[in-house]
């Protein structure tokens, strides 16, 4: 089944002392230092739901990058957002967080390496985790945005954004077990990592957790239409379809916010 639809997905009024968000909440930035950036969802996920964001700026100077994960802990009941997600939440207990590397980004059990699922072509329309269904179409980043219409272009299909990338997209989500727990999972622009971890307690509520953290300056978070799209969206395909870049969508008689939605999103 598709997961179901949600609200609007925004980030927490608590968040670490040297973040600052945009009026929507939906944009956090880093203003000073490389750490003291811990964001949270603004309410907890439901069962499927991703919470996505895209890199939107980097700094130079810096070793690390964004680092994502679940926790159980409500933002509201920290009563100091701790400094870094890694060890200092995590070692709150119940927190699962992950640091995205260049290139290794699926863990390892008891000391082994778990064998990637077997990816699915990133132009097939949903991406599939543990019986839950996410349209693909927002999952992607694309290092050139508004010049290359990803329905229409061959490149789509092989240029594919490294995870730490500007524009690179990440998200995080838990997948429900038959025993009552769950699994974390990390989608690194479309494609499945796998379960980053196991046997999470499904029945409590569980919050993202985005680290704004050394080289990732600025993140921003990406709405996911899930079941049937919306007219909006359908408008976007079908223009995108007809045109031969996105380049183009700037000469047609459309109102500027369409025309922004068809170009980079």
């Amino acid at each position: 089944m598709a997961a179901p639809g949600h609200p609007p997905t925004r980030f927490h009024r608590v968040h670490g002392a040297n973040v600052r968000l945009d009026a929507s909440r939906t944009r956090a930035t880093r203003v000073e230092s490389f750490a003291n950036a811990l964001c949270f969802s603004h309410e907890p996920l439901a069962p499927g739901q991703i919470f996505l964001v895209e890199i939107e700026e980097k700094e130079l100077g810096w070793c690390g990058h964004l680092r994502v994960g679940l926790t159980a802990h409500d933002p509201q009941s920290l009563g100091t957002v701790p400094e870094y997600s890694l060890p200092d939440l995590v070692s709150l207990g119940d927190t699962w967080v992950f640091a995205i590397t260049r290139s290794h980004n699926r863990v390892s059990v008891d000391g082994r390496e778990e064998p990637a699922p077997a990816p699915a072509p990133l132009w097939e329309p949903e991406l599939r985790i543990e019986g839950v269904r996410i349209p693909r179409d927002k999952l992607v980043g694309r290092s050139r945005p508004g010049r290359y219409s990803h329905l229409l272009d061959e490149l789509y299909r092989t240029n594919v954004l490294p995870p730490t990338a500007l524009r690179s997209r990440i998200g995080v989500l838990y997948a429900p077990r038959p025993d009552g727990t769950a699994d974390m999972h990390i989608v690194i622009n479309g494609e499945d990592m796998g379960p980053s971890a196991r046997s999470l307690p499904a029945a409590r509520p569980l919050y993202a957790v985005i680290d704004v953290f050394a080289s990732t300056k600025s993140v921003r978070v990406i709405q996911v239409e899930y079941g049937f799209p919306s007219l909006q969206t359908l408008c976007r395909l079908v223009i995108q379809k007809h045109v031969v870049h996105r380049l183009a969508i700037d000469g047609l008689d459309l109102p500027p916010m369409l025309k922004h939605f068809c170009q980079h999103e």
